[in-house]
Order: C-alpha cells, then structure tokens, then sequence
C-alpha cells in the first residue's frame, strides 16, 4: 500500500508565472494556478483542517469573514476578487451542524454572485446524512440539502465515506466521495504491533460488508455481532403502524392483505472467534456510543483481550467521551473530517488520523482537470 499520494506542490505549480508587478504573495499563487481556497467556518477550532489542507497546497487561504451577527444571522464578506476562478470550499462540521450548514450556503451564494467560474465544496464529513430514506410521514433532508447547495451555486463537491452511496444520486453535479480506509488501514499496520492476531468485528450484521473489506485488504478473520439490542434506521417506525381506518369507511372486499409475523430479535451471538485476539470493530460514523460500548462488552466476554473502534467521521456526540473511557474499548481512532479537539480532552483513548493528504490531493487533480482514479485503486464500494 503507498504512503504517499502526492507530489510536491510546490514543483506540480511551479510552471505557472505570476503577472508582471504584482508583489502580493497571495495574488501570486492565485494568478498562477486560477484557484483559491476558502474555510466556510466561523470558528477557529473548525479550521485546522482548511490550514493542513492549504500548507500541503503550498497556497494560503482566501481573504474571508465569516460570522454571527447578535441576531444569530450569519454573514459572509469575501475579501478578495474571485471573478473567473475555481473556488474550493472547505467546510467541517462541528456540533452546530445548522449553523455550518448556513455558513456553506451563504458562502457559496456569495461566490457565485461574485463571478467565480467554479465553486467546489469539500465537505469531508455530509451533515444529515442519516436522513437519506423516507420514514413514515417524515422527509428525505438529505435529499433537500442537495437541492439546496446546488440552488447556492455549487458545481462539484468532495466528500467522504458517505453514510449511504446512493447519496451522490441526489445531486444534480458531480460528487467525489473518497476513502479514508487506506488511512485507517494503515494505523492498524503501523500502531498496533501485534494486528496479525486481530480479527475484524461487525458490530452488525449492516457492518459486515465494511468489516469484510478491511479483513480481507489485512488478511485478518471476520467476526459479525449478531442479535445485538439496536436502535437503528432499520427499527425505526416507517409508518407501518398507522391508526386503523374508521369503522364506518368502506374497503373493496379484495384488499385484505396477509399478516406479516413480527420480527424478533434473537439472542446475541458472536460468529466468528475472537476468544484470545485484538478486536478491531469498524464503521463510519461513530456518534452515540452506547452501541459501540455494549458491543465491546459482548468481546470482552467472549474474550477478547484488546478492543480498537475505527471510524471514519468522529462525532461523538454527548457524553461520549466518558462512555468510552469507562468503557472496555482501549482505543477510538477516528479522523479529522469532524474537530472533535474537545472531546480527545475528555479521553485519552481517542486518536486521529489526519486525511488532508487525500483531500489536498483531490483539490489539486480537479483543479488540473486530472483523473481521480489515483485516488480509489483498490478501493472497493463496501469500503
């Protein structure tokens, strides 16, 4: 597996010249690449990604102020003329999804009537992604966030590990969405010196074809948690439930349909054997912990003698970090799509994996009208 994706930056522009007499650095490196890069986020802790993402660019970050007005109203002002250029947007998700959310569009609104010629969100982490599938009387809000992105004035996105892949068929413009799997494949090889006698756990039976791919790229065993007390998107209540009709409403004496059986779960049961190995559970988001830390008990019984959670995008919402550091689990390793500084204060446990090498790397291939394939060899869709 390579280490390294990118060339030098510095070298890859280097062909570009800068027009005569200007002295502002950053007109330079716009004028010689026809690009710039933005952070949507209000607050400072949001933007360390944007910063590791431009110093690897070798470029700096636009002239831009975003903030909340007394009110609550946020207001965007782009400091620097960005007619005729190829806008990247970098937006990170903190606790305030909302307000991020608004940021990115008034941001990107901005951009578009200021004339830029292309206006790229990376949004390394999609908000309201779990919403992507009509329960009962409800909505389908990811469905409406594209639609309003789109509607703001952006013409590309960079994501990563969405929640469900068919979320690319609700934007009506071309989505990227990458892989952090070789990142977080690559701490096993690395951080953890005995992984050779791990096995790879599906908290799930949903989880399996992920856990499936990271077994199968380190030759490791496959355990699936089977039976586990969920609260999922698949036990929520889609409607089939509703109040039965009035007695005085008339039925065709033909719709009577059959009786489906109730499902019920059965007892929890581990298949595979993780009985004197390292357990590594793997998934993409990693939010209420509550899940995580039942299963981590279940492979402690089963005996397991060191339990790591792998995730993609680190939300950890509530009061995540002390479960997690009462917990069974020895370590939660995530990545920075979402700032979660704050909770790594809280617990020690927690680790990141930085993936701006792969979003700098995306930035710069579109920008060059390159090919993205580089970016997802061997990557398969269950990742």
């Amino acid at each position: 597996m390579p280490r390294k994706l990118l060339l030098p930056y510095k070298s890859v522009f280097s062909h570009f010249r800068a027009p005569r007499g200007s002295h502002d650095s950053l007109a330079m490196n716009a004028a010689r690449s026809g690009y710039r890069v933005f952070s949507a986020n209000s607050t400072a802790a949001s933007t360390e990604l944007a910063k590791k993402i431009t110093e690897r660019l070798g470029a700096e970050l636009g002239k831009s102020v975003v903030y909340q007005e007394t009110n609550g109203e946020t207001r965007v002002e782009i400091k620097e003329s960005v007619r005729g250029q190829d806008i990247f947007i970098i937006q990170t998700i903190p606790r305030d999804v909302n307000t991020a959310v608004m940021e990115l569009l008034i941001m990107a609104y901005a951009l578009k009537t200021s004339c830029a010629r292309n206006i790229i969100g990376v949004i390394p982490y999609f908000p309201y992604s779990k919403q992507s599938k009509m329960r009962k009387r409800g909505s389908i809000v990811c469905k409406l966030l594209a639609s309003m992105l789109a509607k703001a004035g952006l013409t590309h996105i960079i994501t990563m590990d969405l929640h469900q892949k068919e979320i690319q068929g609700f934007f009506s413009f071309p989505v990227d969405n990458l892989r952090a799997s070789p990142f977080l494949l690559q701490y096993i090889q690395e951080e953890i010196p005995d992984y050779r006698n791990a096995v790879i756990v599906a908290k799930s039976p949903g989880a399996a074809k992920r856990a499936q791919s990271y077994a199968e790229r380190l030759r490791l065993g496959l355990a699936v948690i089977h039976g586990e007390a969920q609260c999922t998107e698949q036990d929520m209540d889609d409607g089939r439930h509703s109040p039965p009709m009035l007695k005085n409403a008339t039925v065709h004496p033909g719709l009577e349909l059959p009786l489906m059986m109730a499902k019920e779960k059965p007892p929890i049961t581990v298949v595979g054997d993780v009985g004197g190995r390292i357990a590594i559970i793997v998934d993409d988001i990693i939010d209420d912990v509550e899940s995580f830390v039942a299963a981590a008990e279940i492979l402690k019984e089963r005996g397991a003698y060191k339990i790591f959670v792998m995730a993609t995008h680190g939300l950890l919402s509530a009061d995540a970090p002390r479960l997690i550091e009462e917990s069974s689990i020895d370590e939660v390793v995530v990545t920075n799509t979402v700032p979660h500084e704050v909770q790594k204060l809280q617990c020690p446990k927690i680790k990141t994996v930085d993936i701006s090498l792969i979003l700098s790397e995306a930035i710069r291939r579109i920008h060059n009208g390159e090919s993205m394939a580089y970016l997802f060899r061997n990557i398969t869709v269950d990742d």
